[in-house]
C-alpha cells in the first residue's frame, strides 16, 4: 500500500501543523491541528546526498563515485529490474532509455505474441488495469476488505459457537485490526479535511496578489514578492510560509494540496469503502488462484508517481545533465503496477513476482506493504520461485516506526510453512537520514534486529516524477530501491553472483554502527544503538560492497 499522505507506498505521513493563524466564518481555527509548533528550517540537503559518501563529503550516502571509480574501464552486463509498484510514466525523459522492453512482442498488434498470456506487455504489466483504459488504482485497506468479507460470517457469534476456531482467531484479528485502522481514518479525516479548505482558500488569496492566473502554481521563493497591508493575504502568505517550512524539499502549492487530497481520498476509503471496484474494473476474482490472466498493458495512471520515483532511483540515466543519476548504469527497469492508493491483493503481489522472474528480472523491488495477508501461501510460494530462480527480492521495510519483529509487515519471508524465516534472496531495508548523528535513524522507519536488515537512504530523497517532475519525499520506498539499485551495479560488473551472494555482499557492506546513539524511530527523545535496528546494523554502502564482490567466485549456475 502507498503508506500515509501521498501514495505513501512506503512515503511517511506528512503533518500538516498549520498555526492558528486565520479565525472567523471564512476560515477554520486550526489550533487543534497544530501538534507542534513549526522549527526553523534545516539547512537543504544536496539533491543527490543519497550517492554522496560520508567520509567525502558529509553526507551519509552509498559512496557511489568511489564505487564506479573502484569498476572504471571494466565492462558492465545489463541487469533487469522489476519494480513491482503503482506503475510507471514510461515517456519520463531519465526513463524512457532504460525501460525494459518485450522484443518478443509486437507493440499494439492486440495480441500475445510470445505466448506468455499477457497481451502487448511491451515495458511490462498491470494487474490493476481492466477493459477500455481502465484502472483499479484507488482501493481501501486489507483489514477493510476482510472486515467486510467475514462480519456475516462471525460478526454475531461466539468462539464457542465458531465451528472453524481457527478462522474465528483469524476474524478476531481482522476486526482489531479494522476498528484500529477505521478509528485512526476517521480522527484523520475530521481534522485534514478543513485543512485541505484552508490550503485551497489561502492558496486563492495568494495567486489572487502574485496577480497568477487560477491554474498557475507558486514556490516558498514566490512569497516574499508579497507586501500588502491586507490583513486577509497576509495570513495567508504566513500559512504558506509555515507549509513550505514544514513540507521542505521544491513542493508548488499544487503539490501539497494534490498530496493532501490524495491522503484523504485515501482514508476515505477506509471509512466509505467502494467493495465493488475490483470485480467492476479488473473483471478478477482475487481469492482464486487459478483464473485466467487479467490485467492490461498501460502502466501510467494518475497515481504513478510513486513507480516512477522508484525506477528512478534504481536507474534514472545517469549524466545526461537531467532529472536524476540513478544508482546503477547499464540497468533495464520493467514496470509492473500491482499496488494501488490502498493496498495491494496478495494474488497480484504473487502473480506480478512470478510475471518478473519468468520474463527475466534478476531483482524485483517491491516498495510496498500491509498488516494483513490472506492468502500468504500465494505470496510465499512467488518468493520460493524467484528463489529457485536466483531472482532477488528487494522490498522496504515499512513506514510506521514499529518494531517488525513484534508487528509483522506483509509480504514477509517468514513462511507459513514454517520452510523459512530469513530467505537467501530477500533483502528487507529500513531508512536512514543524511548526517551521522542522532537523526540518522528515520523517525518513520520500521525497524527490527531480526526482520529488517539493512538501512539505506530514505529521509528527503529526491527523485524523478511523472510528467517531467521532481518529487523529495521520506519513506522506505525509496531506501529500497536504491538498495536495489547498488545490487543491480555489483550485478552488473559481477554476473556470475548468484542472488544469495548478492545479498551477501549487500549486508557485509553495512558495516555496523556500534556505538552510534540515534533517536530510535516512532519516539521523540528515546535514543538506542543503531547497530540495534537491523540485522546488520549498518548502511548499505556501494564501494564496500563492488570491493567484497570482486573477492567472491560466483555461484550463478
Amino acid at each position: 500500500m502507498v503508506h500515509r499522505l501521498k501514495k505513501t507506498y512506503m512515503l511517511k505521513t506528512r503533518k500538516f501543523l498549520i498555526a492558528p493563524l486565520l479565525t472567523g466564518a471564512l476560515f477554520f481555527n486550526l489550533n487543534t491541528y497544530a501538534q507542534a509548533p513549526a522549527e526553523a528550517p534545516a539547512p537543504e540537503l544536496p539533491k543527490n546526498w543519497h550517492l554522496l559518501d560520508l567520509k567525502t563529503d558529509g553526507y551519509f550516502g552509498i559512496s557511489l563515485t568511489p564505487a564506479y571509480q573502484l569498476v572504471k574501464g571494466k565492462k558492465s552486463k545489463t541487469v533487469v529490474v522489476a519494480t513491482i509498484d503503482s506503475g510507471i510514466d514510461t515517456a519520463q525523459k531519465d526513463l524512457r532509455p532504460i525501460l525494459w522492453t518485450n522484443r518478443k512482442e509486437k507493440p499494439g498488434n492486440g495480441k500475445d505474441d510470445d505466448k506468455n498470456g499477457y497481451v502487448d506487455d511491451v515495458h511490462g504489466w498491470n494487474f490493476l488495469g481492466g477493459p477500455g483504459g481502465n484502472c483499479n488504482y484507488t482501493e481501501t485497506t486489507e483489514e477493510v476488505r476482510e472486515y467486510n468479507r467475514l462480519k456475516g460470517k462471525y460478526a454475531t457469534i461466539t468462539e464457542a459457537s465458531a465451528t472453524d476456531k481457527k478462522e474465528y482467531a483469524y476474524w478476531l484479528k481482522v476486526k482489531a485490526v479494522h476498528d484500529t485502522t477505521v478509528t485512526h481514518s476517521k480522527t484523520e479525516f475530521e481534522q485534514l479535511s478543513p485543512v485541505l479548505n484552508v490550503l485551497m482558500a489561502t492558496s486563492g488569496y495568494v495567486k489572487r496578489d502574485l496577480k497568477l492566473t487560477s491554474d498557475a502554481t507558486f514556490k516558498t521563493a514566490d512569497l516574499s514578492k508579497i507586501n500588502t497591508t491586507n490583513d486577509t493575504v497576509m495570513q495567508s502568505k504566513q500559512i504558506w510560509e509555515s507549509i513550505f517550512q514544514q513540507q521542505g524539499g521544491d513542493k508548488d502549492n499544487a503539490e501539497i494540496i494534490k498530496d493532501l487530497s490524495e491522503y484523504l481520498t485515501k482514508l476515505n476509503n477506509d471509512i466509505n469503502p467502494d467493495l465493488t471496484s475490483r470485480q467492476r474494473i479488473v473483471g478478477d476474482n482475487p481469492d482464486i488462484w487459478e483464473t485466467k490472466p487479467y490485467g492490461s498493458n498501460l502502466l501510467k495512471f494518475p497515481d504513478a508517481s510513486h513507480g516512477t520515483g522508484v525506477a528512478g532511483l534504481i536507474a534514472a540515466v545517469r549524466d545526461n545533465q537531467y532529472g536524476i543519476n540513478g544508482v546503477a548504469d547499464n540497468v533495464r527497469i520493467m514496470g509492473i503496477k500491482a499496488v494501488p492508493n490502498g493496498d495491494e491483493y496478495d494474488k497480484d503481489v504473487a502473480k506480478a513476482i512470478r510475471y518478473a522472474v519468468d520474463n527475466g528480472a534478476q531483482i524485483i523491488n517491491m516498495s510496498f506493504g500491509k498488516k494483513l495477508s490472506p492468502h500468504k501461501k500465494w505470496v510465499d510460494d512467488a518468493y520460493k520461485y524467484a528463489a529457485s530462480k536466483d531472482v532477488l527480492l528487494v522490498q522496504a521495510a515499512g513506514n510506521e516506526s514499529e518494531d517488525g519483529d513484534v508487528k509483522p509487515h506483509y509480504p514477509n519471508d517468514n513462511f507459513e510453512d514454517g520452510s523459512s524465516s530469513d530467505a537467501a534472496n530477500v533483502i528487507v531495508v529500513g531508512a536512514s537520514g543524511a548526517k551521522n548523528d542522532s537523526t540518522l535513524a528515520g523517525s518513520f522507519s520500521n525497524y527490527g534486529k531480526k526482520n529488517v536488515d539493512v538501512f539505506a537512504p530514505g529521509v528527503s530523497v529526491t527523485s524523478v516524477d511523472k510528467d517531467a517532475e521532481f518529487n523529495t519525499a521520506d519513506g522506505t520506498s525509496f531506501a529500497s530501491p536504491i538498495t536495489a539499485g547498488v545490487a543491480a551495479l555489483v550485478l552488473e560488473y559481477y554476473p556470475k553472483l548468484s542472488a544469495k551472494q548478492i545479498k551477501q555482499v549487500i549486508l557485509q557492506s553495512a558495516a555496523p554502527l556500534n556505538g552510534t546513539m540515534v533517536i530510535k524511530p516512532g519516539s521523540k527523545d528515546e535514543k538506542v544503538d543503531f547497530a540495534t535496528l537491523s540485522k546488520t546494523g549498518g548502511i548499505v554502502n556501494a564501494y564496500k560492497a563492488l570491493q567484497i564482490a570482486a573477492t567472491l567466485k560466483g555461484e550463478r549456475k
